[in-house]
């Protein structure tokens, strides 16, 4: 996959519009699940993913192809998405009022759907579980458990992703399962 990812990115520099279009569309799903665990907001991570690209197509000549694609777009989005929750300030619970379905807007994401076949609604709940948990971890922990578990990152590209030292990526893994098995299991 790099070799095809560098002649992509080699024919992009050149010109070619629709090899940086491929470039996009392969690694497009991996960025925005990526940047949704980060922000943990659907909206802003589409435009996490958008702005990765941007940053992506602006400095693609910059880019070493002796390095990994996907490692380098998910260190754009991991300053894209810190750069975002710099700018945003937290939503009190207090705020949201049934003015105009904000609430019912807001709580949609929590509410399943009763249309669900039994297993899909287990699996559902399962990963709503893992998800809850997961979020009452530190940033820290929860973005090396998501490039470890969801992105199936090596920590020596995790490393490079989040620009630490391998061996605090590591330590980081073991203390964020440990946190992780506390809040499943108290």
């Amino acid at each position: 996959m790099d070799l095809i990812d560098n002649q992509l990115i080699a024919e992009s520099i050149q010109g070619r519009e629709a090899a940086f279009a491929e470039l996009v569309s392969r690694h497009l799903g991996g960025v925005y699940k990526f940047a949704y665990r980060y922000v943990r907001d659907e909206q802003d991570a589409e435009d996490i993913a958008q702005e990765t690209f941007v940053r992506a197509w602006k400095n693609l000549r910059k880019f070493d192809a002796s390095k990994n694609l996907k490692t380098w777009l998910f260190t754009i989005a991991k300053n894209a998405s810190l750069d975002l929750l710099k700018k945003k300030k937290p939503l009190a619970f207090s705020k949201i009022t049934d003015a105009e379905g904000e609430l019912e807007s807001f709580l949609a994401p929590y509410v399943a759907s009763g249309e669900m076949p039994e297993e899909a609604m287990d699996q559902k709940l399962l990963k709503g579980d893992m998800d809850a948990a997961l979020a009452k971890l530190p940033p820290a922990y929860r973005a090396v458990l998501a490039l470890r578990y969801n992105e199936h990152l090596k920590f020596r590209e995790i490393a490079e992703v989040l620009r630490e030292p391998i061996d605090t990526v590591k330590s980081k893994h073991r203390r964020g399962l440990a946190l992780l098995k506390n809040v499943l299991f108290p």
